[in-house]
């Protein structure tokens, strides 16, 4: 292993982990794929067995066997002996990770990995039958949660519109428990990104779109009419606001969770696995 002392938080090689934004690792080598940061050694196995490749390591001391330690196996399994050997592996204590990275690493571990080749929306829509379309979902948390679901409960894919959270940002691939390694996704451009051309695109390949949403037509979430559609795509909003007005009443159905004691909705993560679980039975 490639183990090596930091000495001087200011060094350029440890801009990855310490002073370059998650936005600014994906685009840093446009056009070829850019990077992205897991932490903890459970989410970093999961990318490494879904064929992401790691560039360095960030590792506190006392952490090298524990937390590590299945790591460096992982990599060696998934990407040989040569590149386990050779990665950088930075090793400092935790009030040193601290100063550099402004917080205490989860589990004491982070790699940098680079990106696969985004999937192009056209490809994405190959062979699949249920799927959740995240419109503007821009928190992290919630779009972990929802693909952590998606995956669970047997969902084919998940197309996400431009303004909604990079799924392989930290928090998101953390709360997702890696399942954003595990599922297929897609992240539409901006111009395709629109009420109009997302729904355009959904039908265009067959979908019947469901809009999660509180309308007066709104049927229940466990509707045989919706679950006997062979194309199924659920569009789930943002927290809040939900979906766009346009786009719940573009779609072909609207459906709400009947809820109890004058509660009138759910948080969209687990509106999302309620409706999932409705759809796959």
């Amino acid at each position: 292993m490639n183990l090596i002392e930091i000495k001087d938080i200011n060094a350029p090689e440890l801009d990855v982990f310490a002073r370059l934004t998650e936005r600014e690792l994906r685009t840093m080598n446009e056009p070829e794929p850019g990077i992205f940061l897991a932490e903890s050694a459970y989410i970093i196995l999961r990318a490494l067995e879904n064929g992401y490749e790691p560039l360095s390591m960030l590792v506190e001391e006392g952490r090298l066997e524990v937390e590590a330690g299945p790591v460096f196996e992982a990599i060696e399994k998934h990407c040989g002996k040569d590149i386990k050997d050779n990665i950088p592996v930075y090793i400092a204590t935790k009030d040193v990770v601290v100063n550099l990275t402004g917080h205490t690493l989860v589990r004491g571990l982070w790699v940098a990995l680079k990106r696969k080749p985004d999937m192009a929306v056209e490809d994405f829509f190959k062979d699949k039958k249920r799927i959740a379309v995240l419109v503007d979902v821009a928190n992290p948390a919630n779009v972990g949660a929802i693909f952590r679901s998606a995956a669970a409960l047997g969902m084919d894919g998940v197309l996400l519109t431009h303004a909604s959270v990079d799924p392989l940002t930290r928090r998101t691939a953390r709360t997702s428990m890696g399942t954003v390694f595990q599922i297929p996704w897609a992240q539409a451009a901006l111009e395709d990104s629109t009420g109009e051309a997302i729904l355009e695109t959904l039908n265009k390949h067959g979908f019947k779109t469901v809009a999660m949403a509180l309308t007066e037509d709104s049927t229940s979430v466990d509707n045989d009419d919706i679950r006997a559609n062979e194309k199924v795509a659920v569009l789930l909003g943002t927290e809040g606001t939900g979906l766009p007005k346009d786009v719940i009443a573009a779609c072909d159905y609207r459906v709400m969770i009947p809820m109890y004691h004058g509660v009138d909705s759910l948080n969209v993560a687990a509106a999302s696995a309620i409706s999932f679980w409705e759809l796959m039975k």
